[in-house]
């Protein structure tokens, strides 16, 4: 079966949390080639595109908040999006406001783009921009896998 890809490399499932589907699959991917099921190493290598996708290489955006110029600046999260402490956080002044969130949420994986590879840093698009444990679950697994199995298990 051929897996469906946007124009730019990423694994498509949903648009729906797209980069979630795309890092869990990776990191099933880093697992298959650590228990020796990628002799080539075509596995690894895939879950490396996907990684280097969603991190924005090169130019593309980043669907990682804090890594890269083109990070996103407005997650879909609550408690990133309120005022500093001793502001009560209200729907104005969270969900509702322009700006960047107040709170930096770094290291937290948005949503991803929808299959034509389009996105928009736009905090009430929970479709694209929320953030989720099982988003960040994939996407670090995916990440300590590619360290381990480039760097510590080749030594």
């Amino acid at each position: 079966m051929r897996l469906p890809y946007t124009p730019k490399g990423l694994v498509f499932r949903s648009s729906w949390g797209s980069a979630r589907y795309a890092a869990t699959t990776a990191a099933l991917a880093t697992i298959a080639h650590k228990y020796g099921m990628d002799i080539d190493g075509h596995y690894l290598n895939w879950a490396e595109s996907q990684i280097d996708y969603i991190l924005g290489d090169d130019t593309r955006q980043g669907y990682v908040v804090g890594f890269g110029p083109n990070s996103p600046k407005k997650p879909h999260h609550r408690s990133s999006s309120c005022p500093p402490p001793g502001t009560a956080c209200t729907s104005s002044n969270s969900f509702k406001r322009t700006g960047p969130n107040p709170g930096l949420l770094k290291g937290a994986c948005v949503g991803g783009p929808d299959g034509n590879d389009h996105w928009v840093d736009d905090r009430k698009d929970y479709v694209k921009n929320e953030v989720a444990c099982d988003y960040n679950a994939g996407f670090q697994t995916a990440v300590a896998g590619l360290i381990h199995c480039r760097h510590v298990q080749t030594r």
